[in-house]
């Protein structure tokens, strides 16, 4: 009985130290990050028999439980990747919300400026400070879009940086998995969990969704199995496929994010990386950065091709209009469309290019270019270009068949020269992303203030032995005029006849526009309505008033235009016309847009990362109720195992005075 006794009281001994120390352990690591709090779990010995039933023998330590719940840690780690991803995004955000947003450093104030800058030349055509005032203002322009470009060109520098960062802690948090995969693997072989192990390895899980996102399963000999993407493994039992921050192979400028694989990199697409600081920086890339590039590189574009388009239509102070040798036509510059062939493409001397289409003319001049990038890709049998924002795409045997596709729709057009290899081809298309880096002010213009075309290419004029009362307009022109050669001028003529007819005119079709109403005429002459807008050649008059018989109206290229401002006044009414998306909006309402859709994106994302963060705290609060160490709880335990400790010395006390007491007998 006494053995019986001393072997209760050992095991008793025995639980309350192994309690003890698992106590001293929670408090220990009570601030350890992934900790989760053990309990140790008794059972009781096999009790043996004897004629007056089972006796017990005491209890044994059976395992130290962890106390954890998987569910609830999913939980966790899938609120803080997108709290990650969130937090990143919308810090970069701010970013360029503030960038565009800068009073001082934003386009609105500029563009105003050069406005005002062109109302001077219209209040003062002749004047030589005048017409440098409004050049400097558009050099003034061109500087800010250009630093507007270079700020976000340091926000993908910026992002590049962040990717390479990224990856490496990736790296890193999948060797330190792998190798917990092989502790953990040794130390399950006693039949016994190695707790601490495992909470070492779900912190780095836990750690490594911070990043980017990560499917963690449980293998079969106890080892984590970590895949990103779309099952991409990371981690298999003890060995890790690395990732690596390559050059895309769309455009070699930007960063992506490859798998090492033993027969060379596996690029995967930026949307199947999410998640995490990583899927954050990657997906504000793709969404806001590019789009905030390409946006600004419209505007540019836009202003370079409609101001230009009707700069053309004017004459300079030297008297030169389109077609003369020595005329300016354009004002502002900027390059054609960028277009980069893919690193995989089959090799050949194959080259697509693209131009800008010219702007298109319905009163005033306006573009259809969007704030989308392009991919130009080879099937075998057709070329497929698809517009990468809403995936419309358009399909041809040729590239001139995708030219007339898609027509002036997206405001520029391809061509291709070289020799075509069958094999495979892809190219991305940027037609906006480098206009703003490259905008600028013509050099022979900013060399030489004169060469604005500030006046218009014809002036009219009545008959001097005219009779009638009937006046001519001051004449306008539209693309593809033809002007009247000097010295030749355009000399119609009013006959009473039929009601009242005009002839004389030099080409056809000769278009007459009643209140809305246009009607075409192939030849002389042509009826007289007083007001209506005559148009031929490329040029519109207006003749008002009741002409009489045999009086004249004469057209002529300008001469002496020093004074005449009426091509400023047009340049200047672009400011508030419809020049932009298919004539639906102008250039500051384009800006604005852009700065008001970045503004609502950071709201909107804002908004998200508030959500995620409450249920981020929610799920951690609820997994601190399960595995966190309560400091007040494991006092009381400490209290409990003494009380414990001390009863089961005291059971070893009583069972040594029962076995002297036996052995005095014996004496």
């Amino acid at each position: 009985m006494s053995g019986g006794i001393f072997n209760i009281g050992v095991s008793a001994l025995q639980n309350a130290q192994i309690g003890l120390m698992t106590t001293e352990h929670n408090i220990a690591n009570q601030k350890t990050p992934g900790y989760s709090r053990q309990n140790a779990i008794q059972a009781t010995n096999v009790p043996y028999y004897t004629g007056a039933g089972y006796v017990g023998t005491g209890a044994h330590v059976m395992t130290i439980e962890r106390m954890y719940n998987s569910f609830i840690v999913g939980q966790v780690n899938r609120e803080q990747t997108a709290v990650s991803e969130l937090e990143t995004y919308a810090a970069d955000l701010t970013h360029i919300n503030n960038i565009l947003m800068d009073d001082t450093a934003g386009l609105s104030s500029a563009l105003k400026d050069f406005f005002a800058g062109i109302q001077q030349v219209a209040a003062d055509p002749s004047s030589l400070t005048a017409r440098q005032s409004m050049v400097s203002t558009g050099e003034v322009l061109a500087a800010r879009f250009q630093s507007l470009d270079s700020r976000l060109s340091e926000l993908y520098q910026g992002a590049n940086t962040q990717i390479k960062g990224d990856v490496a802690m990736i790296n890193s948090y999948a060797h330190q998995i792998a190798d917990l995969n092989q502790q953990i693997t040794i130390a399950e072989s006693t039949g016994q969990p190695p707790n601490d192990l495992y909470d070492q390895r779900d912190h780095l899980v836990a750690e490594l969704n911070k990043v980017v996102r990560v499917n963690a399963t449980l293998d079969s000999n106890g080892s984590y199995n970590i895949s990103v993407g779309t099952g991409q493994q990371l981690v298999t039992r003890t060995h890790v496929t690395e990732l690596e921050a390559v050059p895309s192979s769309a455009d070699p400028t930007r960063l992506a994010v490859a798998l090492k694989l033993p027969t060379g990199t596996m690029e995967l697409p930026d949307s199947q990386v999410t998640g995490g600081s990583l899927g954050g920086i990657l997906k504000f890339r793709s969404d806001s950065l590019d789009k905030a590039s390409n946006s600004l590189g419209r505007l540019a574009a836009s202003i370079t091709l409609t101001f230009n388009a009707q700069h053309a239509l004017g004459q300079d102070l030297n008297g030169n209009i389109a077609g003369d040798a020595n005329f300016v036509s354009e004002f502002f510059t900027v390059p054609d469309p960028n277009v980069i062939p893919n690193a995989k493409n089959t090799p050949s001397t194959l080259e697509i290019k693209a131009s800008f289409t010219q702007p298109s003319y319905e009163g005033n001049f306006y573009t259809n270019l969007t704030d989308s990038d392009y991919t130009l890709e080879w099937s075998g049998s057709n070329w497929t270009l698809t517009r990468l924002t809403d995936k419309q795409s358009w399909t041809g045997a040729t590239i001139a068949d995708i030219n007339t596709a898609i027509g002036d729709s997206q405001g520029f057009n391809l061509s291709v020269t070289g020799t075509f290899v069958p094999g495979s081809y892809s190219y991305t298309i940027r037609p906006t992303r480098d206009m703003a880096r490259n905008f600028a002010v013509n050099s022979e213009i900013a060399a030489d203030v004169r060469q604005v075309a500030v006046a218009a290419p014809i002036r009219t004029a009545v008959g001097t032995a005219n009779t009638g009362n009937a006046t001519i307009s001051a004449g306008k022109v539209s693309p593809g005029y033809t002007a009247p050669a000097s010295g030749s001028p355009v000399t119609l003529t009013y006959s009473s006849s039929g009601g009242g007819e005009i002839s004389g005119f030099p080409s056809f079709p000769v278009t007459v526009t009643v209140n809305g109403t246009t009607t075409s005429y192939s030849g002389d002459p042509v009826p007289y309505t007083s007001g209506a807008t005559i148009s031929f050649s490329g040029m519109s008059i207006e003749i008002v008033g009741i002409p009489a018989n045999g009086d004249t109206f004469e057209i002529a290229k300008n001469s002496g235009g020093i004074s005449d401002n009426r091509n400023a006044l047009l340049l200047g009414e672009l400011q508030t016309s419809n020049t932009m998306s298919g004539k639906t909006t102008g250039y500051l309402s384009a800006y604005a847009q852009l700065v008001g859709d970045l503004g609502n994106k950071g709201r909107e994302i804002n908004a998200t990362l508030s959500a995620h963060q409450i249920l981020l705290e929610q799920a951690q609060l609820t997994n601190e109720s399960v595995s966190g160490v309560n400091l007040d709880e494991e006092a009381a335990n400490l209290l409990r195992f003494q009380q414990a400790y001390q009863a089961a010395a005291k059971m070893l006390s009583v069972g040594a005075s029962l076995f002297d007491a036996i052995l005095a007998i014996g004496t």
